[in-house]
């Protein structure tokens, strides 16, 4: 998703829960460590590996995800930049009005309601400044089901002025046996975009799930902590460039993507 924003939310979020003792302020975290290996990657080298590394965390006044993908381009390829690697990540706190009024403002299948912010940085123009409205859906049979829409305000050179952004996230378990598949993930829908001018932000839509089977659990190991899958990706018009736009003067082709990554992940 300037780490300006970032700390004026996180200490906005302090001050609301600042009733509580700091042992109460966190009241739980999970971390991991994910690699990929897939091909068919459009605009950017077609074969990559990825270390993601992931953090989630529910606070008194709230929550917080955060993670960062290094990437690795096979072979000699290179990205626009001339690099062979690069990186991008995303920082997601949540304000939660339930938690900090201490109202109950469940109604229907909405649990929550929650003021989201996203800062999303990286490599070359990629930076933005997202907020806006969000909710946590009760919706049966899902571990979680959040709703979060966003004004998106990009930073940087590339031309483009705020567009909306829609953004459900999800996981669903499904008992295996012995153990576990989990399917969980998220969609980026920019639902409008400026113009059609050449280098501007247009409408995208990013579907982005994985697969996931509990090894761990299967193998007595420990329950949610060694998965083994695939994480699929689907990108529309990705990173926001019209199909068959422009990227550079070198580059001929689509700008959809659909490809699938092998995956391990480990949690700890």
């Amino acid at each position: 998703m300037n780490r300006t924003l970032s700390s004026l939310v996180l200490a906005s979020g302090l001050l609301a829960g600042g009733q509580a003792i700091a042992g109460d302020l966190l009241h739980w975290q999970n971390n991991s460590l994910t690699y990929l290996y897939g091909q068919d990657f459009k605009i950017d080298p077609e074969i990559q590996q990825t270390v993601t590394f992931e953090h989630a965390s529910g606070w008194s006044f709230g929550d917080l995800f955060f993670f960062t993908d290094f990437i690795k381009y096979n072979t000699d390829a290179k990205n626009g930049d001339g690099d062979g690697h690069t990186y991008y990540g995303e920082f997601s706190p949540r304000l939660s009005f339930g938690k900090i009024s201490g109202a109950d403002l469940s109604f229907g299948p909405i649990k929550d309601v929650l003021l989201a912010f996203t800062y999303e940085f990286g490599e070359k123009d990629v930076d933005a400044y997202l907020l806006g409205p969000a909710f946590d859906l009760d919706i049966p049979g899902f571990d979680y089901f959040q709703l979060n829409t966003y004004l998106r305000k990009p930073d940087g050179s590339r031309p483009g002025k705020n567009v909306w952004q829609i953004t459900p996230v999800w996981s669903y378990t499904i008992p295996v046996g012995e153990s576990d598949i989990l399917i969980d993930g998220f969609m980026d829908w920019v639902v409008d975009n400026d113009s059609n001018s050449r280098g501007d932000y247009h409408a995208n839509l990013h579907f982005n799930p994985q697969i996931k089977y509990d090894l761990g659990k299967a193998l007595k190991w420990g329950e949610k902590q060694l998965y083994v899958g695939i994480e699929y990706d689907y990108w529309k018009n990705k990173y926001g460039i019209k199909d068959g736009g422009y990227v550079s003067e070198n580059f001929v082709g689509s700008t959809d993507q659909n490809t699938a990554s092998l995956l391990v992940k480990v949690h700890f």
